[in-house]
């Protein structure tokens, strides 16, 4: 069986030590964030759950951003197997021009059909440029085609200072990004469930239907050095510099990061860290709906064998506050009135949470137990009671 070692640039480029990246770079925490500083051109720190902004600097310049794009590639395929237009079972069969591409690979075989969930985690663990041109063609024919799809989506996050030319991030003019949008972008991918498969993989085999196989070390080194980092996404090009999006949590904060055009790969992780401690050591996530523990409104049922039930979130719901504030947390709660019957999970509301007066989320709510509808014995048995008192 022959073996291969995926083509990683960066990781030929990543020479120095990263053994000290565990321990905080700053001493002290600082009263504003205007006192971090990190070695990067760009940067951005946010809070997962809300977007909440902790650091920004030069959130908003217009950058290249080499292969961190392939997080909008990611999202693309998650969103077509989301709507049913792949499955991950699928076999998706390499082009000639996927087996061509350069850079970071896993040297697919033209003709040859691979698993979409195996293509999948060569780009998350390894950036394989090949496997992300092969899944661009699965979704949407030609890659030409796929990166229209990518801007209409960046648009469609808000990322507005973001353009794409390609789907692997291969320098190529009239194309970039910021840190901002990066976060952005970022955050939607790591709502997938599914991507923290394959994030924390370090080093796994990728099989070949021809008996190869080939080598996929992950370029995100964080999920090794840093404890609580679990995602990211590693990029670079002469032109862009070392990039990084990545996330980490602690507890119940999770914190999205974003360093672009770092000098040095290095210099690219320890940035990174420095705001991820930054964050955690300022900020924590308050939990002010637990979907797990009903509300304390009902919900009305007509002709139900119940006249009310229970409600809870369908979700978790927190809020992000900086570290010795209490900010005032309200909540409007709307919940639907509804005719039996009425199906455990259904979703009958929703319910705003408002932080210092401005909406900072909107969950729905869900009917915490089934309600059947009444029947003629039911009926009969209402009305007699009434008549009895």
């Amino acid at each position: 069986m022959k073996k291969f070692t995926a083509a990683i640039i960066s990781l030929s480029l990543a020479a120095s030590s990263l053994s000290a990246l565990s321990a905080p770079v700053f001493c002290a925490c600082a009263d504003s964030n205007e006192d971090l500083t990190v070695g990067c051109k760009s940067a951005y720190l946010c809070d997962y759950y809300s977007g909440e902004c902790v650091y920004k600097q030069n959130e908003c310049a217009r950058m290249p951003i080499a292969s961190v794009c392939k997080v909008m590639t990611l999202i693309l395929c998650f969103d077509a197997v989301e709507e049913g237009k792949l499955a991950l079972t699928d076999n998706i069969t390499v082009s000639e021009r996927a087996s061509g591409m350069g850079g970071s690979q896993v040297f697919l075989q033209k003709g040859l059909s691979y698993p979409l969930n195996e293509l999948i985690k060569s780009i998350i663990v390894c950036s394989a440029n090949d496997s992300c041109v092969a899944v661009s063609e699965a979704v949407c024919g030609t890659e030409e085609q796929f990166v229209a799809l990518m801007n209409k989506r960046a648009e469609e996050l808000g990322c507005a200072d973001t353009l794409f030319a390609n789907c692997t991030g291969l320098p190529k003019d009239t194309q970039y990004s910021c840190a901002k949008d990066v976060a952005v972008m970022f955050s939607n991918l790591i709502s997938r469930p599914k991507y923290f498969d394959y994030s924390g993989i370090w080093l796994e085999d990728f099989s070949h239907p021809d008996n190869r196989t080939t080598t996929m070390t992950n370029t995100n080194k964080l999920i090794k050095k840093y404890p609580s980092c679990d995602g990211g996404k590693t990029g670079f090009t002469n032109e862009a510099g070392f990039c990084l999006a990545s996330t980490a949590q602690k507890g119940d904060s999770r914190l999205v990061s974003v360093v672009l055009g770092a000098d040095s790969s290095d210099n690219r992780f320890k940035s990174a860290v420095n705001l991820f401690n930054y964050g955690f050591a300022n900020y924590n996530n308050k939990i002010v709906l637990d979907c797990n523990v009903n509300l304390n409104e009902r919900m009305s049922v007509e002709c139900g064998k119940k006249e009310s039930i229970s409600v809870k979130a369908v979700r978790n719901c927190y809020v992000f506050c900086k570290n010795g504030t209490t900010p005032e947390i309200t909540r409007n709660v709307v919940i639907n009135s509804k005719k039996a019957p009425v199906a455990k999970g259904e979703c009958v509301g929703y319910v705003e949470i408002y932080k210092d007066g401005i909406i900072c989320d909107t969950v729905d709510l869900v009917a915490a137990e089934d309600v059947e509808r009444c029947g003629f014995k039911d009926n009969f048995k209402k009305v007699a009671n009434n008549w009895a008192m």
